[in-house]
Parts: structure tokens; C-alpha cells; sequence
């Protein structure tokens, strides 16, 4: 039997996509995301928020980078992904990321504008 590996994640944009060209052209772009919990501890309402790091792929990139912004609250679901890499003294790292295979803005009617162009549906685009 296989596993399953999803992410569902509905919260805010932390700061703007930052989008980057790998080579042969493929675009990628990153953002935290903040998801924010309220609970009650002792009487007193907690809030607990979770920052997650977001990875988008190709057209999904291409399409994040024009209408993605920071504080927009948007759902997102994808996979979670552990990839390690060298830092500049040397030492590897690990770092763990929702690599999204999609996404809806949510929100307010003038969230779905870019530039006065409403945002009419997002694609679904194949990830590495």
C-alpha cells in the first residue's frame, strides 16, 4: 500500500513570492505562509501561529508571482518535501517545505484583481 503525502493550508502570505529562473527557464517562486490556531488556555484566548515554507513550480510559479502578495490570504494544497543543501561555511542543512500543486485566493473581491484584471481561476500545474 502507498503512503499519502498532502498538505491543506489556508493563512496569509508572510512577504511576496520571491520568484527565481533555474536553468532552462524554469521558474520557481517561495513565501512563508502563516496559519494562525486560537485556543483557550486558562481562561485567556491563545493564538498560536505556524510559519510554513511554500515552493511553487513552473506555470503555478509563473501565475504566483503576478497575483501572490504579501498579507493576501490564500488556500493551498500540496505535498511536504525535505531537501538538504550546503550552507557558506560548508554544513549541511535540512530544510522541509509544502511544494504546492495548487492554490485559490481567498478573501475579498479586490484581493482577486491584479491591476484591475480579476484573477478567473488558477491552474493546476504538474511539480517536479
Amino acid at each position: 500500500m502507498s503512503g499519502v503525502n498532502k498538505v491543506i493550508l489556508v493563512g496569509h502570505l508572510g512577504k511576496d513570492p520571491e520568484a527565481r529562473s533555474l536553468e532552462g527557464g524554469v521558474s520557481v517562486v517561495s513565501f512563508p505562509l502563516a496559519t494562525s490556531e486560537t485556543f483557550n488556555k486558562d481562561g485567556q484566548k491563545v493564538e498560536q501561529t505556524e510559519w510554513h515554507n511554500i515552493v511553487m513550480w513552473r506555470g503555478l510559479a509563473d501565475v504566483a508571482a503576478r497575483f501572490l502578495q504579501k498579507g493576501k490570504l490564500v488556500y493551498i494544497e500540496g505535498k511536504l518535501r525535505t531537501r538538504s543543501f550546503e550552507d557558506k561555511e560548508g554544513i549541511k542543512k535540512y530544510t522541509t517545505e509544502v511544494v504546492a500543486e495548487n492554490f485559490t485566493l481567498l478573501g475579498r473581491k479586490t484581493d482577486f484583481e491584479n491591476d484591475g484584471v480579476p484573477v478567473r481561476q488558477t491552474p493546476k500545474v504538474d511539480q517536479p
